[in-house]
């Protein structure tokens, strides 16, 4: 708020002499006044760039005419504002990568904004990472540590719209099984690529497999789509996306239509170009669809079957393979006395000691856990939670119970 107050004036230029004397003085409020100034010697700034206040050293890492040494100073700066304030800087700016400068200045802004990429700090790095989003100047190794960064707010600017990012590079980061996150930033990228569309299906992430189909630019091969197609009878976060896909075969409609509700069915028998005979199948479908008494929502049925005392260990192994997450969320809700979002929510995050942790509690055994984490979590092998001894929970008792109170907790 200082330094805007003084911003607002616009006073005449201080002689060197009478600012290098001021930049010594004990009236914090007079070094401000310097610290804000565009027209400040690049001495007096460097000099100030070492104050003793955290608000003049802030201003001075704002300060677009700070020389590239004094930014360097300031990104080990102890206070993680005044790095922030400097990050928000150099990334708009990127100072000192112009080609006319000396190879000795280069070198520093470009450590400077490395130094800044690592930062302890995720606000700061994060601040960098939304500044260099869409730049197309921005060193590309720097880029490319900001997209790997475990802190979702720093990597998620970067995967959805650096222009920097390869095709390699974005496959990699999703074969490190990156969180879903970073997978639907991946997504929803301007013109993904057919090689990345694979790779983002391959790791079976709901959320961002739905991402993806919902992106027009999105380029997804026949057998991708086909492949996606097997695996959505119970995925009702795909059926709309998939409906909207443009590129779908004829095949593929009628396969839709087997498992969609009859509204998507009316979408798909309105697309142009479909034979004849294929839209009256479906305009037959839709009319069938409305035509059968309603079936019981499956939360209704689990619920009738939980009280009837029918609902098995057994039954819900038998809805696993069938992969129909709307009867298998509901049942270990009610097997396990957890809250339905807090099951829902840890087999949308495909946290395997979470859902291992919820069958335990429902007093399933581990094969069956192990079901659920494939088929129902969509985990992949290497990331699952395996039976110890082939049988046993793999967990101790505290820590399955630990685990319940994380998951509750959260």
């Amino acid at each position: 708020m200082l330094a805007r107050l003084f911003k607002a004036k616009t006073p005449e230029p201080i002689p060197y002499e009478t600012a290098r004397d001021t930049a010594q003085s004990i009236d914090p409020a007079a070094r401000m006044r310097l610290a804000i100034r565009a027209d400040t010697h690049k001495e007096v700034l460097y000099y100030l760039a070492a104050d003793a206040e955290s608000p003049v050293r802030r201003a001075i890492a704002a300060n677009e005419a700070t020389p590239v040494q004094a930014n360097a100073l300031l990104a080990a700066d102890a206070d993680e504002e005044v790095r922030a304030a400097l990050a928000r800087k150099v990334g708009r700016l990127l100072p000192g990568l112009e080609p006319d400068q000396t190879e000795k200045i280069r070198d520093l802004a470009l450590r400077t904004l490395q130094m800044l990429a690592q930062d302890q700090m995720p606000r700061v790095r994060a601040a960098l990472a939304e500044e260099l989003k869409s730049r197309a100047d921005a060193p590309h190794d720097v880029v490319l540590a900001l997209a790997r960064d475990l802190a979702a707010t720093v990597a998620v600017p970067i995967l959805e719209y650096s222009p920097l990012l390869g095709d390699a590079d974005l496959v990699e980061i999703i074969a490190n099984g990156q969180l879903q996150e970073r997978l639907g930033a991946i997504a929803r990228r301007s013109a993904v690529s057919g090689d990345v569309a694979d790779a983002i299906v391959a790791t079976l992430d709901v959320p961002a497999v739905a991402a993806l189909l919902a992106n027009p630019s999105a380029q997804i091969r026949e057998d991708t789509l086909d492949a996606i197609v097997d695996g959505a009878a119970g995925i009702d976060a795909w059926h709309q996306p998939l409906v909207l896909r443009t590129e779908l075969s004829v095949r593929a409609i009628r396969r839709i239509a087997g498992f969609v509700a009859s509204a998507l069915i009316g979408q798909l028998a309105g697309r142009h170009g479909l034979p004849e005979d294929v839209q009256k199948e479906l305009r037959q479908a839709v009319k069938q669809r409305l035509s059968e008494p309603a079936l019981p929502q499956p939360a209704d049925r689990v619920k009738q079957l939980f009280d009837a005392g029918q609902l098995d260990e057994e039954m819900l192994l038998a809805a696993v393979e069938r992969a129909e997450r709307s009867f298998v969320a509901p049942a270990l809700a009610l097997l396990s006395k957890l809250p339905a979002n807090i099951v829902g929510r840890a087999i949308e995050t495909r946290s395997a000691r979470a859902i291992t942790a919820i069958c335990w509690k429902a007093g399933l055994s581990m094969r069956t856990a192990m079901r659920v984490q494939a088929k129902i979590g969509l985990i992949s092998a290497k990331s699952m939670l395996n039976a110890r001894g082939g049988t046993d929970f793999p967990l101790t008792d505290k820590e399955l119970e630990d685990q319940l109170r994380l998951l509750i907790g959260a």
